[in-house]
């Protein structure tokens, strides 16, 4: 890869030239990184929800053409002026959000939400010099939360990339750049449920079962699902949740309905997916005095989130996270390590796999409510 350091790159990116519309496999020039970037060749990419979602330009401002993709794996070909933890040949994944190392929000030991490379889904440029790094035919192609995986090469700010171990498998721990760790560490991290206790998770997707798988390992005594889709449930049990609840089938919120199964609420709950009355019910449903809540999906913008003061002033507790509260460059690495001494299982989020040249094939398995994860095999 030497040969190309300094030179822009020809190679196939997915292209979304429009909202709602499949990609298109073609040709883009990837110029060389600037300062603090590096430019990496993507080996296996997945899709996520959030690509889904911006793809659909469902809620918020369109930006096109753009190279979507950020749940990926790959290898750094080379690096910009000032980068100095990373070289050609290092395994990396990058993450939407980033770690700068200097901020205040990076220096503390509370927060992973980095004032300099927070996640900006209406940005499409680099932060160096406001330009994208992609063009085809001169026309510039926009960047999506500085990571664009759905291109065979791509440049990310160093602080979006966090180094693994090199005999990691990137196509199973890619799934870990987004999604997976959003929900294990909103379990972990901020949940905190003790062995024994009852936990209410509200969404089965791939950020809610890892959450569930979470607090199964945690050694939690009942993991209780909550979605309206019942043929969620048999996939459910594979991540340790023991009972399913679909709101649907009950005249009364579904917070009163936990609240009797428990004697009273659960002693945690993980929301996973952004509607606002799960939300609501998450947050009511945990028990007093006690009781934890945790926000992880993302709500449409002009949502409000209404409930009972007396609900906090009986001492439930409503916390928010982002990414699960890991901080990409710090503690990403360490949980590549838990699946290589095989304390967490990957490969039972990733029901499908793909070649690059199929991509849009991935975007109807997501569309469909079909399996977890796919994987897409970018040299195939």
């Amino acid at each position: 890869m030497s040969s190309t350091v300094g030179q822009v790159i020809r190679c196939k990116a997915a292209v979304a030239w429009e909202p709602g519309k499949p990609l298109v496999i073609q040709e883009v020039e990837v110029a060389p990184p600037q300062a603090m970037e590096v430019r990496l060749k993507i080996l296996f990419t997945s899709l996520c929800h959030t690509d889904v979602y911006f793809w659909e330009a469902k809620g918020q401002t369109p930006l096109f053409p753009r190279i979507f993709g950020h749940e990926a794996g790959g290898i750094v070909e080379s690096v910009g002026e000032g980068v100095t933890d990373l070289k050609p040949g290092d395994q990396v994944l990058p993450v939407f959000t980033g770690e700068c190392k200097e901020c205040r929000h990076c220096k503390s030991e509370e927060s992973n939400m980095c004032d300099l490379l927070r996640i900006n889904t209406d940005r499409g440029v680099m932060l160096n010099d406001g330009k994208s790094r992609f063009s085809i035919n001169g026309q510039p192609i926009y960047h999506f939360v500085g990571t664009s995986t759905f291109s065979e090469y791509t440049v990310v700010h160093v602080g979006c990339l966090a180094k693994i171990n090199p005999a990691a498998p990137l196509d199973k721990v890619c799934v870990l750049s987004c999604g997976i760790s959003t929900g294990l560490g909103a379990t972990l991290n901020v949940a905190k449920p003790k062995k024994g206790s009852t936990v209410a998770i509200f969404g089965l997707g791939a950020v809610g079962l890892a959450a569930a798988e979470r607090a199964r390992i945690a050694g939690a005594s009942r993991i209780i699902g909550i979605d309206l889709n019942p043929m969620r449930f048999d996939e459910a049990k594979k991540f340790g949740v023991t009972e399913f609840v679909n709101p649907k089938d009950y005249d009364k919120p579904v917070q009163e309905v936990i609240a009797e199964m428990t004697d009273g609420g659960v002693d945690r709950s993980v929301e996973c997916t952004g509607n606002i009355n799960a939300m609501i019910s998450a947050f009511e449903c945990v028990h007093d005095g006690w009781g934890v809540a945790v926000l992880v999906g993302v709500p449409n913008k002009d949502d409000a989130f209404k409930t009972h003061p007396m609900n906090v002033l009986n001492e439930k507790t409503l916390k928010g996270t982002f990414f699960g509260n890991y901080k990409p460059r710090s503690d990403l690495p360490s949980v590549v390590e838990k699946y290589m001494n095989k304390e967490l299982e990957l490969e039972k989020f990733i029901t499908h796999e793909v070649p690059f040249s199929e991509i849009n094939k991935a975007f109807e398995y997501m569309l469909g409510g079909v399996g977890l994860r796919c994987i897409i095999r970018m040299d195939a």
